[in-house]
């Protein structure tokens, strides 16, 4: 495994081989029949093209009122454990003084994407976020710490995983598109992005 560094994003390509994809995917069903996914709704109050549900402590859930995290679902209930295999890869890459309290999980169907943003929501941003693709490939854009500029573009596959973090913590990235049909990992097509962080 060659990894990459793109302004400080560390890629490491097929971090998960195929069965702990496979794994992977089958422990988020748990985590989709107790957290139902939902459709996203920006303050402005524009709909996001991504699906969205979270595992862990928080959830990650936007809305009228802004950008931030919640205890539970918005159905009332409880997010669900963050699965094993992604707990190991942040021991593994990140750290093993303190797990991650959430992991997002965005499904980007056909004409999905994700503009460039930051991830500040959180408490602390010394401790990095661990990015997990599974599914269709995506193209991942890396832009700047301050809007504007040039960006760099860098295609993401199925058990890539990237690590944001250092002066690249703050860094605006979003995915441009997916080649939907890539892979044969989700039954329907389509890809998952799942992000573990710090929150308090």
């Amino acid at each position: 495994m060659t990894e990459l560094d793109l302004r400080g994003f560390r890629i490491l390509p097929g971090y998960l081989d195929a069965g702990r994809q496979a794994a992977l995917v089958s422990a988020l069903r748990d985590v989709v029949a107790q957290a139902p996914m939902f459709a996203p709704v920006t303050p402005s109050g524009k709909a996001m093209s991504v699906r969205i549900t979270s595992a862990g402590r928080y959830g990650w859930v936007p809305g009228r009122s802004g950008y931030g995290y919640a205890r539970t679902h918005p159905q009332g209930q409880e997010w669900p454990p963050i699965p094993q295999i992604l707990l190991e890869a942040w021991r593994d890459l990140v750290s093993t003084a303190r797990d991650p309290e959430c992991c997002l999980v965005n499904y980007y169907g056909a004409g999905a994407r994700m503009g460039l943003h930051q991830d500040r929501d959180e408490a602390d941003f010394n401790w990095p976020v661990l990015s997990v693709s599974l599914g269709d490939e995506g193209l991942l854009r890396i832009g700047n710490t301050a809007r504007g500029g040039s960006t760099v573009s860098h295609w993401l596959q199925s058990g890539d995983v990237v690590v944001m973090g250092g002066p690249a913590r703050l860094t605006y990235h979003g995915i441009d598109r997916i080649r939907f049909g890539s892979s044969s990992l989700l039954p329907k097509g389509g890809r998952l992005n799942l992000t573990c962080r710090v929150v308090d």
